[in-house]
């Protein structure tokens, strides 16, 4: 990636890896647009984002992994299923040389879909 070229879409974003980490960008995005459907996408800090009632989740790819960043709920509450792979607080590395755990992706963005409901709809009953 151009270290000064500024993103604008998800499409640009993915198209300027080689093919077959293209290949796992697209299948990842598909995951969570399924997982998803009402979100948005966006670009954020210069990654893919999909946003519903604020940032839902990203994803980028480094130079021997994707990143995967459900915020630290996400990290926190699927830790058993992730605990096979390196991880931080909000985020965690699925290795290029290994199968992408998209099952696991899947349940994580429905997690963050039915927690980010809940918090709108909290703030819109303090609203009105």
């Amino acid at each position: 990636m151009e270290a000064n070229k500024t993103i604008n879409s998800i499409d640009e974003y993915i198209v300027q890896f080689p093919i077959e980490v293209q290949e796992i960008l697209q299948k990842i995005r598909s995951v969570i647009k399924e997982s998803a459907p009402e979100a948005v996408e966006k670009i954020s800090y210069q990654m893919p984002t999909f946003y519903l009632h604020g940032n839902l989740v990203h994803f980028a790819a480094n130079k021997n992994h994707i990143g995967f960043y459900p915020t630290p709920s996400g990290i926190a509450t699927f830790e058993q299923e992730l605990s096979e792979y390196k991880s931080s607080k909000g985020a965690v590395q699925f290795p290029k040389n290994k199968p992408i755990p998209y099952g696991i992706i899947s349940e994580i963005v429905k997690f963050r879909v039915a927690e980010n409901k809940k918090k709108a709809e909290a703030k819109n009953k303090k609203i009105k």
